[in-house]
């Protein structure tokens, strides 16, 4: 794999992921109470022995830089690297990132100084665990120009994927990209050439590419100079290159999600909390997903009832109910609170007790959740803060709104408190 160069491209402006998104790039996303979204493929590439790895970003990008260069650093161990490479403008190319491709386009004089076979393009906002070593071994085998890798996927959820055919030996033959309707339809395979049994078959008959893709490095080289309109990988250079090049299929097996909007974001963080075995774990001795190292103090639980929850380090929770949630670093609930089916992300600092008691004397709210508050089917950004007697359960069941200026958003009926924001004593959500 020393002959693979990595590059994650960072996405967008995240807008299916605000507010989650307005402070910082889509892969800086914490998960799971402990991890960035950038964490997942930058520790699959690690476990994959795939040591050169670039992250290419647009938006916000101050704390996935710093996250990176505090989590990720190989000097003085081997030739490896993980750097960020934002969006800049040249004479060359005077305009930001217009999509995926053009985004590679642009850094292509950097990544042609490395002496590599292939390149792997790899998304920032995906959940899953790969051994990348064997979709290159299996590009390589295949004497594939192009590969990518795919799942089988039900009617539900195809029309927000790229679709595709393949022939008997995995050869990609036709491409749509989100189809509808009677569109869709005509995409629909027999999925049990890729191994699967009748009824699975019969479950997921569309294949669905993971928007992840092995090239041959002059193959892509080639595709980006020639076609300098195409700015995106799945809607134009990969389709356009299908007539004169072999593309082939590569079947992925396990769990995989796109995680880039609020109710997939919020479904696969608790999902995690699964019993007797979540989906997806990160209890993998084997291929374990790194983060940078806080050196936290251990969580502290005081007379508390916790059921069916992941807790993150350097916790205080007080005589409190917890239930169904994940609670990120640095997390603070205060005494008589009652908090379910919630993704609290935690804070970057501590305050101390005098600060706190200073605040609270004064009127006005410390960073965490403050006494006797309800909260249920919420997402709390980092360093929120949240006042007493609060409670935030969506009681009128809305399913959409927009009221940034008071701290929160509400996302298919999930509310969304904001990065930094304050919500007073006695409010109601």
């Amino acid at each position: 794999m020393k002959r693979v160069l990595s590059i994650i491209l960072g996405g967008g402006a995240g807008t299916r992921l605000y507010p989650l998104t307005k402070l910082r790039a889509k892969p800086a996303v914490p998960l799971a109470g402990k991890y960035r979204l950038i964490d997942i493929p930058i520790s699959n590439c690690i476990n994959s022995e795939i040591l050169k790895i670039y992250v290419l970003t647009q938006f916000n990008s101050a704390s996935l830089n710093r996250h990176i260069s505090k989590a990720y650093n190989f000097s003085g161990f081997s030739d490896g690297f993980v750097e960020v490479l934002a969006a800049q403008q040249t004479k060359e190319n005077p305009d930001w990132f217009q999509g995926t491709a053009d985004a590679v386009r642009q850094y292509l004089w950097l990544f042609e100084e490395w002496d590599v076979d292939e390149y792997i393009i790899l998304s920032g906002d995906h959940l899953y665990r790969m051994d990348y070593s064997k979709f290159v071994q299996h590009h390589r085998d295949t004497n594939a120009d192009i590969t990518i890798s795919v799942v089988p996927i039900d009617e539900q959820r195809a029309s927000a994927f790229g679709l595709m055919k393949i022939d008997d030996s995995g050869r990609i033959i036709s491409f749509s990209e989100k189809p509808e309707g009677e569109a869709l339809k005509q995409m629909a395979v027999d999925t049990s050439i890729l191994g699967l049994n009748p009824e699975q078959a019969k479950e997921k008959p569309y294949i669905a590419s993971m928007g992840i893709y092995v090239f041959k490095k002059e193959v892509l080289e080639k595709l980006l100079r020639q076609n300098p309109n195409q700015t995106d990988f799945g809607k134009e250079v990969i389709p356009f290159a299908a007539k004169d090049h072999r593309i082939q299929a590569y079947l992925y097996k396990g769990y995989w999600e796109d995680i880039g909007t609020i109710e997939a974001f919020y479904d696969a963080n608790l999902a995690l909390t699964n019993q007797p075995q979540p989906d997806f774990s990160f209890y993998d001795e084997k291929a374990p997903i790194y983060t940078r190292s806080r050196y936290l103090p251990p969580t502290k639980l005081l007379n508390s009832n916790v059921t069916q929850s992941i807790i993150g380090e350097g916790c205080i929770i007080k005589e409190c109910r917890i239930n169904h949630c994940v609670l990120g670093v640095r997390t603070r609930i205060e005494n008589n609170c009652i908090v379910e089916d919630t993704l609290v992300m935690g804070a970057d600092f501590y305050e101390p007790f005098s600060a706190r008691k200073s605040k609270i004397e004064q009127g006005s709210v410390p960073v965490g959740i403050g006494a006797n508050s309800t909260i249920r089917r919420a997402i709390i950004d980092k360093n929120a803060r949240i006042g007493q007697n609060v409670i935030i359960t969506n009681k009128d069941r809305v399913e959409e709104a927009n009221r940034e200026d008071e701290g929160f958003l509400i996302r298919n009926g999930i509310i969304v408190i904001i990065k930094n924001a304050v919500i007073p004593d006695n409010t109601v959500i």
